[in-house]
């Protein structure tokens, strides 16, 4: 009899390649990077400062650390409408890590922002859990280069 982690592998791996579709846009404001800059003790001029940014960073305002859009796919994912099978036995969903982070493009402040997915990999991690690894993309309204492009890892977990 197949466990729940290889009965969810087999339905998931049906999805391998598929366009997830993106999620709704997220402004990043000036009050958000400053909170971020507080909690990671980060509060380089180019994130904190938009005089001196205005007048000295080559994008001529604040930008958003690139930590912190990386930090925003755990919000940003979850308006992506990805439609996943029934998984019976699900636990929870663990953040495994990433195979690789870009910061392609700088999020300036007051930008909207907004994650793509597709799901790049499907694998079985023994009798309890399975691997989804998807491609994430931040895509920022109005340009044409995203801000991030990612190999995102989560490890389902399953009774």
């Amino acid at each position: 009899m197949a466990t729940n982690a290889e009965d969810a592998f087999d339905a998931l791996r049906a999805g391998e390649g598929a366009d997830q579709g993106a999620g709704d846009w997220f402004t990043v404001d000036q009050a958000l990077i400053d909170a971020f800059a507080d909690v990671t003790h980060d509060h380089q001029f180019i994130h904190v400062d938009p005089e001196k940014a205005a007048r000295l960073s080559p994008w001529k305002t604040t930008i958003a650390h690139g930590f912190l859009t990386l930090s925003m796919l755990s919000h940003l994912s979850t308006s992506i409408p990805a439609a996943l099978p029934p998984m019976p036995g699900l636990l929870m969903g663990v953040n495994y890590g990433f195979e690789r982070v870009r910061f392609v493009n700088p999020v300036r402040v007051g930008s909207r922002i907004r994650a793509a997915s597709t799901l790049r990999r499907v694998e079985l991690k023994g009798p309890t859990a399975v691997d989804l690894t998807r491609a994430m993309t931040v895509e920022i309204e109005g340009e044409t280069k995203p801000a991030l492009v990612a190999d995102w890892i989560t490890r389902l977990v399953f009774a």
